[in-house]
């Protein structure tokens, strides 16, 4: 073998040695730094202003739901893991001034609670800004609870154009104290594909009635890619698990957030992407329902979120409603409704919902008047009845 031949070989030998022990060291840092985040995990309450000590009942309060897309997915963006083509924001300051405007857009519909989702802290895919904390100061809550999602190690996926690190959540903003709130996680897969659909959660912030019990809100996000059925599955019966514990105890119940199922009732799952497979509606407990199914005002012509594979076009872009909140019997829903942004700053529309908190002892009070005056009623049904039969005997008697 001559001496240039010999060069060639070992060049080529070198260089897959590297590749292999470059993807092998790659696979080893990916195993080693995954991890999952602590379940039943007691949340801080970070206090920017003043609030009301609590919430009352019968009168009428406000709430919006929104995943953010990470400040990044605007209209014209394709996301990689819906075939598209991008995976981080584009510029810094475009994704700065994009945060600024959704917030702005917060700031108008000038709710009472808000349930925000992909709030990124810490991510390569957008620059390290940290939007939890811009937010919390942009707008007009005086108390924020931040749960952390995920905490990802660097994926190096797409390989040209890596999403990277990523550290993300879920941040619940409200107008009245949240006394305490707890993160609690949801079941993933245990696959190779949970280092892509990484860490699940939900948040419970607690907010007292005027009666004695609590509004629990819960802030969600369930998991899109990566999980199957059974995953699915789970994760909804540890959330229903939870609100279950809440309406044993009597209190308020508000669950809102991105659902990664589609809501519709009569929807069809046949054609649609893995995401946005119907919502078993039958699961939910016996107290609650969705609250366009139970509004004395509904509007959900609009969907709530849109396919990211290309640029959103009205009209052809795949759209769907994965987002929603659920409520139980005792809130009063007045209005619910999809606000249409036409995803301009996001990937999702937001849901909004004015609502009521039943007055429980009134409801008592007028079921128990009610009562008497039923038992009134038969009283005097039974006196009548009585004067019409004596009336009969004497008349026989007579004869």
């Amino acid at each position: 073998m001559n001496r240039k031949l010999k060069i060639t070989l070992f060049t080529i030998l070198g260089f897959i040695t590297t590749v292999i022990a470059v993807v092998g060291g790659y696979f080893v840092y990916l195993v080693t730094a995954y991890h999952r985040i602590d379940d039943n995990l007691n949340l801080e309450v970070t206090a920017k202003g003043q609030v009301k000590d609590f919430i009352s009942t019968d009168m009428e309060y406000s709430i919006l739901s929104y995943n953010i897309g990470y400040g990044a997915l605007i209209s014209d963006y394709s996301f990689f893991m819906d075939g598209g083509k991008e995976s981080k924001a584009r510029d810094e300051k475009d994704l700065i001034a994009n945060v600024a405007g959704i917030a702005e857009q917060i700031k108008q519909a000038n709710v009472d609670i808000v349930m925000i989702q992909e709030v990124d802290v810490d991510a390569t895919r957008t620059f390290g800004f940290n939007e939890v904390e811009d937010l919390e100061t942009k707008l007009d809550f005086g108390n924020y609870v931040y749960a952390q999602n995920y905490d990802s190690p660097f994926l190096f996926y797409p390989v040209l154009d890596p999403i990277g690190a990523s550290e993300s959540g879920i941040l619940t903003g409200s107008k009245f104290k949240i006394t305490d709130s707890l993160r609690r996680q949801l079941p993933i897969s245990t696959g190779f594909s949970k280092f892509f659909d990484l860490d699940r959660c939900f948040s419970i912030s607690r907010i007292p009635v005027s009666n004695g019990k609590e509004l629990a809100v819960y802030n969600l996000h369930l998991s899109a890619y990566g999980s199957n059925p059974a995953i699915r599955e789970q994760q909804l019966n540890t959330l229903i698990g939870e609100i279950n514990k809440d309406l044993e105890k009597g209190n308020y119940v508000i669950c809102g957030g991105d659902f990664n199922h589609n809501l519709r009732i009569d929807s069809d799952g046949s054609k649609a992407p893995d995401w946005a497979q119907p919502f078993p509606h039958n699961v939910l407990p016996e107290k609650t329902a969705f609250g366009f199914s139970v509004s004395n005002n509904t509007d959900i012509e609009v969907d709530s979120c849109r396919n990211n594979d290309a640029a959103y076009k009205k009209g052809t872009t795949f759209t769907v409603l994965l987002d929603g909140m659920i409520v139980s019997d005792n809130v009063e829903v007045e209005l619910y409704q999809v606000l249409d942004f036409e995803f301009v700053r996001s990937d999702h529309n937001p849901v909004y919902m004015k609502f009521k908190l039943k007055n429980l002892e009134t409801e008592k009070k007028a079921e128990v008047k009610d009562e008497k005056k039923t038992e009134v009623k038969k009283t005097e049904t039974k006196k009548t009845d009585n004067k019409k039969e004596e009336k009969k005997t004497e008349k026989k008697r007579s004869k």
